[in-house]
């Protein structure tokens, strides 16, 4: 061996490692709402990129010319549990990981003891007009204690160090259709490569390194975290580095946190290792594969709920069972087993939308195709191929069966304090989470939303009854890991309303799966206490108010919107705000059809039944001809707002279409024109939905268009600013209703199959296989030249299938396993 080399790992276990990184700005103490989000983390990688290697990027690999230079440049791996973002660094390389439990705070009742003897009070002072003095009252009486939720963590970061300062031929991608990362580039004539992926039946991270020459390989690596940690050898095993710790330790706090352990194992073919300071160092290796397991003492929240018997859990325990479980198999066989559990879900949906200039594209990195949006004024189908199935792989990267739930940031986030917490919102956000789940074939992926919904319910009724004297369940505007239901941040946060939307998911799994053991066992549960708390909480609109004797909620926002009293005085605190009665009409008649289809409790149907006569209608303005958002007509203070909540009922809801409703859905498009075509990230892909459900291709495209070129960072996350996962979800869901939508009843009350209902001539061309519709039904479709050519309806059970394609319906009896062949001669 060589004595350079040796002299290199001596100086490397001695600490004088060179990798750097500048420090993160710190975020501003502030309410979620009013936050200004400074995350942008610099990486110095030493190396200087002399050239980058030819590419010829796979229809869908995303691929760059030069290692990331930001958080937001590096890509994502993850299996729902485990979460890494790599840089792809050659020097000075880094992967920061995530443990989808990871966060900080602990269980804690956090409901206001005045809160339900104050609430008839503040209510009457909203139905009086005395807004500013419900406020006063509602921040002292309702708010939580404390009014603010601990946030989700990093569980830190391995940091590499090659002898490596100079590399031609580089280049970084993200394989979609395998779920791997890999890294190559030409050092000294000597050819690179590194791969990563993480595996859901390892429960690991795998990075694997080789080069075109043996013992090439030299490098050091070690564990950081901002706080809290320790990274040492593994007593028991020379070939591990430990990372451990606890939230809070730094602090010396009373109250310690989530206990968490990382091991990252190193397995050589050739070499010598030499584990030292918390460092391993490699040198004259053939092949080095490195195994990474994650764990925490997070006991789970149905535990938390019903803490009957002590959960003792040890993490690091957790991660040396992993470890040895794997110990027999070798790299390739830990790469199969990965593939092949990944495309079981990724390979049901194909969308092919092809480009003249698919030859030339394919040579472009990522980062310059977004670019290059803005030249041609239009998203290459290239791109839109790959940001549609980029949104399928992050909810198959964050959302597996027994973990958490995708969250504001998926499974991903580098800071100990990201923005807003990287929580569970329930206004909108984790809910646009799950809108690609079911019409993109990914149902099971799903669960995790259901279970968590589930698991908040005995904390939802504590809230429900300690605030509002209520039966049922209730969660306001966000959770958490540890049950948080009670309104948090601000007075804008007492808006029970999150539990009634939540309760929609399961009942849209039962509709497009059909599992009825699913509706009777965990969706109707979850959907009958929504509506008890609704029915409970509801009161009766006074004499001389709009809408006297009907039934509404009090006190009520439209999420984070804000409007200007006849007095002047500007509020968002009110009662009876029109996504409430959307949700709650949603909520009711989802439960009335629900008991019906179970042939159950007849008295709770007549409650429902009867609150849905007496709901307030959505409204028109006169003045502007525009769904209005409040009971009254109130003046906007941002007409452009990024919200645009009283279209609930447009999506996610049905209750608008332009099949039955068209005077609600011409004022629908008013409304979404006042609004605008521009917004964060997330509210675009929203209002993409909404246009879709107009069937207006033309303008949803153009807000596509806005969302990727404008609102989309180089690693197709989408940016809110800064980063949140939801509008990539969003928008994978509004291509796929750009081509298939079935959301809308036909005259016998079946769910109708329209085909292509808002396609642009942007996408005039094109084929997608796998898609699903209400009703269980899987949906092949093919077009040429903006019009239908063929389409293939797949039922899982006989009977009656509708179909709708250019304003026109037909019906065709369906057989069970057999395919429905759908030309357009049929719709003349």
């Amino acid at each position: 061996m060589k004595i350079k080399t040796l002299l290199y790992c001596a100086l490397l276990l001695m600490g004088n490692t060179t990798i750097k990184a500048q420090q993160s700005t710190k975020i501003i103490d502030a309410p979620a709402s009013q936050r200004q989000h400074k995350i942008t983390q610099f990486w110095t990688d030493r190396t200087q990129i002399q050239s980058a290697a030819s590419l010829s990027a796979g229809p869908l690999t995303l691929s760059y010319a030069r290692p990331a230079g930001v958080w937001e440049e590096a890509l994502p791996l993850g299996n729902g549990q485990l979460g890494a973002m790599v840089f792809g660094g050659v020097a000075d390389e880094r992967v920061q990981l995530n443990e989808s439990t990871l966060w900080a705070g602990h269980p804690q009742d956090p409901n206001n003891p005045k809160g339900k003897m104050y609430l008839p009070r503040i209510q009457q002072l909203l139905f009086e007009g005395k807004n500013k003095e419900a406020i006063d009252l509602a921040d002292t009486t309702l708010m939580g204690l404390p009014k603010n939720i601990k946030p989700y963590q990093s569980l830190g970061e391995l940091w590499f160090d090659m002898p490596h300062l100079k590399a031609e031929q580089y280049a970084r991608s993200l394989d979609l259709e395998r779920a791997l990362q890999q890294t190559s580039y030409v050092y000294n004539g000597v050819k690179f490569f590194r791969e990563s992926f993480i595996s859901a039946p390892a429960n690991a991270m795998v990075i694997h390194y080789t080069a075109n020459k043996k013992q090439a390989l030299d490098l050091n690596f070690t564990w950081k975290r901002a706080q809290d940690f320790s990274c040492t050898a593994d007593p028991t095993d020379p070939t591990q580095l430990l990372l451990q710790g606890q939230i809070g330790q730094s602090a010396h706090a009373n109250e310690r946190g989530t206990k968490f352990a990382a091991i990252a194992k190193v397995i050589l073919k050739g070499g010598k290792l030499i584990n030292a300071d918390g460092r391993i160092a490699i040198t004259g290796a053939d092949e080095i594969t490195i195994i990474v397991t994650a764990a925490t003492d997070y006991p789970g929240l149905k535990h938390i709920a019903y803490p009957q018997t002590p959960v003792d859990i040890d993490p690091l325990a957790s991660c040396r069972k992993v470890i040895s479980s794997l110990n027999k198999q070798h790299y390739q066989q830990l790469k199969q087993a990965h593939i092949e559990d990944y495309q079981q879900y990724f390979n049901r949906v194909k969308l092919n939308l092809p480009d003249p200039e698919q030859d030339k594209l394919a040579k472009l990195p990522t980062d310059s195709l977004i670019r290059l949006t803005k030249e041609l004024q239009k998203v290459p189908n290239t791109l839109v191929n790959k940001f549609f199935q980029f949104g399928r792989y992050l909810l198959i990267s964050s959302s597996r069966p027994g973990h958490m739930p995708a969250n504001l940031q998926g499974l991903w986030a580098w800071q100990m304090d990201p923005p807003w917490n990287a929580d569970f919102h329930t206004n909108i956000n984790l809910q646009m989470n799950y809108w690609p789940a079911e019409v993109t074939n990914l149902s099971e992926l799903h669960k995790p939303l259901f279970d968590l919904t589930k698991a908040l319910i005995p904390f939802g009724e504590r809230t429900a009854s300690k605030l509002y004297g209520a039966k049922g369940w209730v969660v306001h505007h966000l959770t958490d890991a540890w049950g948080y239901t009670a309104p948090a941040d601000g007075v804008q946060g007492i808006w029970p309303m999150g539990s009634a939307w939540m309760a929609q998911h399961p009942w849209e799994h039962y509709n497009y799966t059909g599992d009825r053991e699913f509706l009777k066992v965990q969706a109707y549960p979850i959907m009958k206490g929504a509506a008890e708390f609704i029915l409970d909480f509801m009161v009766k609109i006074p004499q001389g108010k709009s809408f006297a004797g009907y039934w509404t909620t009090n006190p009520s926002h439209s999420p984070e919107n804000s409007f200007i009293l006849p007095s002047g005085e500007v509020s968002s605190f009110t009662y009876g705000a029109t996504m409430d009665t959307q949700i709650i009409r949603d909520l009711l008649q989802n439960c009335v059809e629900a008991t019906k289809l179970l042939d159950c409790d007849p008295d709770f149907r007549q409650r429902c039944q009867a609150a849905l006569t007496k709901l307030i209608p959505t409204q028109i303005s006169k003045e502007t001809g525009r769904i209005m958002e409040w009971i009254e007509d109130y003046k906007e203070t941002e007409v452009n707002h990024r919200h645009t909540s009283h279209l609930f009922g447009l999506h996610p809801s049905n209750q608008i279409s332009i099949v039955n409703t068209p005077e609600l859905a011409e004022a629908a498009k008013k409304t979404l024109l006042s609004r605008g075509d521009h917004g964060t990230g997330w509210s675009l892909a929203w209002k993409i939905n909404m246009w879709n459900r107009l069937h207006d291709g033309e303008h949803a495209y153009r807000l596509l268009y806005n969302l990727i070129s404008d609102k989309t960072l180089p690693n197709l996350f989408d940016n809110h600013p800064p980063f949140q996962i939801d509008g990539n979800f969003g928008a994978t869901a509004a291509i796929a209703e750009m081509l298939l939508q079935s959301q809308v009843r036909d005259k016998n009350n079946n769910y109708l199959i329209e085909l292509l209902p808002a396609l642009s001539h942007n996408m005039d061309q094109g084929s997608v296989t796998g898609l699903k519709a209400r009703g269980n039904r899987t949906v092949n479709i093919q077009w040429e030249n903006g019009k239908l050519k063929k389409a293939e309806i797949l039922p899982s059970s006989s009977g009656p299938v509708c179909i709708s394609y250019a304003g026109k319906q037909i019906e065709r009896n369906g057989t069970k396993g057999t395919a429905v062949l759908i030309t357009p001669d049929m719709f003349q």
